[in-house]
């Protein structure tokens, strides 16, 4: 006679990760789940919420026996511009919910939502991660093919990457390593100083407020490690520069960019060159570029390195009778403010980009 079968009771709390021993438990639970993303970490967490001043709200979902069955890390996120919206996980391309069973997806997904509604949030994002699915999915819209993923392996040494990038790729990274570019990384306030600098006038110039400066500072903070900054410098000023995060052994550059002399030099194709040297030496694996929206700039540029799209799904819900708000910047509506951004001095920019920028989430 078989044993009966003993079902796990799941349930849902909101933790604190001001508790240094539940952040611990979490954060070793989150880097040996094999669907993990650094924004999954509490130190993501704690970086946004400190340099946003945006609330951090996490939901955990556990079975009875008090074993972690899921994870959803969540950013209250309020604007006066772009409206108040429960986002999984602010100002990251990836999160959502984490979990080892449908049921705790279920339950996760359920307790956020109704938090979203007792806290008076129109709009609850999950940027990947598991959906509801089945009766479960009334009421959430899933978005799919809007956005892809680039990600691929890394090669054995600097001359096999160099020969795995497509030849008309690969040309360009050999014209930028004839140009006597220096390349330093670091986390130091100097490294933040050089990449805050390229990055605040690259975002302008693509009409885009910069984020806040204290964002990237409390990330390196956080994360340790496992954070770092890479700058190419000519004749020794920085031209580009790219702030990664390391994960389970694979980089993600996630904030970079280049000044206008970046492109004469190639600089930004040394960049990413020597970041995937950089980060095989510190024992990764693999390079994740990111996600870029479908058929853009960005988009081609990684197609062009020789990555694959994977296309990328989200989620939204939204309180009756509102509509999902709209932060993409390729949005039509933003057309003619994006033109008037461009034009902005860079030092006005700087001041009031910050500001605007920690409204979007």
């Amino acid at each position: 006679m078989n044993a009966p079968v003993i079902r796990s009771k799941i349930s849902v709390r909101q933790c604190d990760l001001d508790d240094r021993n539940e952040a611990a438990r979490i954060d070793a639970w989150i880097m040996a789940h094999e669907d993990s993303t650094p924004f999954h970490r509490p130190a993501w967490m704690q970086a946004v919420k400190r340099g946003t001043q945006q609330e951090a709200i996490c939901l955990i979902a556990e079975n009875s026996l008090g074993e972690i069955s899921g994870w959803l890390p969540m950013h209250l996120v309020h604007s006066p511009i772009f409206g108040r919206a429960l986002v999984s996980a602010g100002f990251a391309v990836g999160g959502g919910i984490l979990a080892s069973s449908p049921t705790a997806v279920r339950r996760l997904a359920e307790a956020a939502w109704d938090f979203a509604q007792r806290n008076s949030c129109p709009t609850l994002e999950l940027r990947g991660g598991d959906f509801p699915g089945g009766k479960h999915a009334s009421g959430w819209q899933i978005k799919r093919g809007a956005h892809a993923n680039f990600a691929r392996a890394l090669t054995e040494d600097d001359e096999a990457e160099l020969l795995a990038i497509p030849r008309k790729q690969r040309a360009e990274v050999r014209k930028g390593l004839k140009n006597e570019l220096v390349v330093e990384t670091g986390n130091s306030a100097r490294d933040l100083d050089w990449h805050y600098a390229i990055y605040s006038e690259s975002v302008r110039n693509l009409g885009t407020p910069v984020f806040p400066k204290a964002l990237m500072a409390e990330t390196l903070a956080a994360f340790g490690e496992d954070a770092d900054i890479l700058t190419v410098l000519h004749e020794g000023a920085p031209v580009a520069s790219v702030l990664s995060l390391y994960h389970r052994g694979t980089v993600m550059p996630y904030w970079g960019g280049g000044v206008w002399e970046a492109r004469r030099l190639r600089a930004n194709d040394v960049m990413y060159y020597a970041l995937m040297n950089h980060a095989r030496r510190k024992g990764c694996h693999s390079f994740d570029f990111g996600r870029s929206k479908v058929d853009s700039g960005a988009y081609f540029f990684k197609k062009n390195w020789g990555f694959e799209p994977e296309p990328l799904a989200y989620a939204v819900r939204t309180a009756d009778g509102s509509e999902p708000r709209d932060v993409n910047p390729n949005s039509p509506k933003y057309k003619a403010q994006i033109a008037i951004w461009q034009k902005l001095p860079l030092s006005f920019a700087n001041r009031i980009g910050p500001w605007i920028a920690r409204g979007i989430g």
